[in-house]
């Protein structure tokens, strides 16, 4: 399992001792919530806050942009020098554009699902991704409670995946722990987002080394390249 821990519960006091801290653990990259107060309804942080966490990152860093129009921004991600960037399904009217113009710019391109929104609606693009994010809370804050439905979606993206051929790899954001980090490793994530779990914890590298721990029948992300 890789793990993802999401810097949005971090201690944004102290980040150069957060980083450094992720750089020795066993997170296999670290995920930055971008939220702009309209896609959703809240406002984290912009691209200042990543170039400064990208000096010091030894990981890769994966960026969820929940914001209106991403796709005028693929280039600034680019310069961060982020390998993955996230834009939800719900925000990118021309969604294949958008996902060729992250491939061409570099980075892998994952798109991301609320938790409302079926698995089916991605059947056409399946084959141009590299990641699927599937929301397990409503996206803006953290510290929320799982969705219990993200296991069903969780199965039936697997499904969609094994059928179609796509190398896309599983992640999943929200409300993971160790309960149901194992839930969904049995369904077939391949990436936990874990934020308040990790950074909340007495020990965070110890939480992130037994979500790392974690095995699945589909354990393979070598798509990703990372």
């Amino acid at each position: 399992m890789i793990v993802s821990p999401s810097l949005l519960s971090a201690d944004f006091g102290n980040l150069d001792r957060v980083v450094e801290m992720l750089n020795s653990s066993q997170a296999g990259m670290l995920h930055l919530d971008v939220m702009d107060g309209v896609f959703v309804p809240n406002i984290s942080f912009g691209f200042p806050v990543i170039d400064a966490i990208a000096r010091r990152a030894k990981k890769p860093l994966d960026v969820h942009l929940m914001i209106v129009e991403p796709q005028n921004y693929v280039s600034r991600v680019r310069d961060t020098g982020a390998a993955i960037m996230n834009v939800h399904y719900e925000a990118c009217v021309h969604l294949h554009r958008t996902v060729q113009a992250i491939k061409q710019a570099g980075m892998k391109a994952s798109v991301t699902l609320n938790p409302a929104t079926p698995v089916a609606l991605l059947s056409d693009i399946i084959g141009d991704l590299d990641m699927v994010l599937l929301m397990s809370v409503n996206p803006g804050f953290a510290g929320q409670k799982f969705i219990a439905n993200t296991l069903k979606k969780t199965r039936e993206l697997r499904a969609l995946i094994a059928e179609s051929g796509s190398k896309a790899v599983i992640e999943i954001d929200g409300g993971v722990n160790g309960d149901t980090g194992r839930q969904l490793a049995e369904c077939g994530a391949q990436i936990l987002v874990a934020g308040n779990y990790v950074f909340k914890a007495d020990d965070p590298m110890a939480r992130i080394a037994g979500l790392n721990a974690l095995t699945n029948p589909a354990d393979d992300c070598g798509v990703l390249g990372l």
